[in-house]
């Protein structure tokens, strides 16, 4: 049987939901593997919503559950209804969602909460043993969550390709490993059988995001 691949988004566009291209990518890879993937989101507000020409908040109140079914072309589930048992894997795509509806980095860094059902739904594919993908920004999940655990969101050294270095820096302050990678790469943490990819971390044209997503995707279907 094909594996069968649990995907949580958290919105939809980079500045207050998922990021539409990565979301994307991962879909296309996913069914061009042969994988099953569902598509999962939780069904409470946004922090805010972002006007995307402006980059400004506005005073609108939308829902990360109903927005999320804009990628998945209205085939979408409750993330309360996640069951670890019925999939084979966990991918989680980046977007300024995971950073402030799926947990609140956005605010409190490394001092974050995640979302309850996120964090319980993470630590029970580690517990189970079964590979969770993560890119962009959603790295930083695991970093909170794994303690120790081996993650890359690109390079530790601000320059014009890496403005988000910060972040690596963050995930260390955390106990955990950061390990440099160009955006068409992948870090495979094979003890905890997680795999990440920097994706938009870095400023690079979107065919290498596109084709490093499609690296980690065939990772995490390898550990499966």
């Amino acid at each position: 049987m094909s594996p069968k691949v649990a995907v949580i988004l958290s919105g939809c566009g980079v500045y207050d939901g998922s990021e539409i291209h990565e979301s994307s990518a991962v879909f296309v890879h996913l069914s061009r593997a042969g994988a099953q993937n569902v598509f999962f989101a939780p069904n409470i507000d946004q922090m805010h919503v972002v006007d995307h020409i402006k980059g400004q908040p506005t005073e609108e109140k939308r829902n990360v559950l109903t927005e999320s079914a804009r990628i998945a072309r209205g085939n979408i589930t409750d993330l309360k209804d996640l069951k670890v048992r019925d999939y084979d894997a966990l991918i989680i795509p980046g977007g300024f969602g995971v950073a402030k509806n799926l947990s609140s980095w956005a605010v409190e860094g490394k001092d974050c909460t995640v979302l309850p059902a996120v964090e319980e739904i993470i630590k029970g594919f580690h517990a189970a043993k079964k590979p969770i993908g993560l890119c962009c920004i959603s790295p930083v999940l695991a970093a909170k969550i794994l303690p120790g655990c081996e993650v890359t969101v690109g390079c530790d050294t601000e320059c014009e390709k890496w403005p988000h270095a910060g972040t690596a820096n963050v995930i260390k302050q955390l106990g955990c490993e950061h390990v440099n990678k160009q955006v068409n790469e992948v870090h495979v943490d094979a003890k905890n059988k997680l795999v990440t990819t920097s994706a938009f971390m870095g400023n690079s044209p979107i065919h290498e995001i596109y084709d490093g997503i499609g690296e980690m995707v065939q990772s995490v279907l390898k550990l499966i």
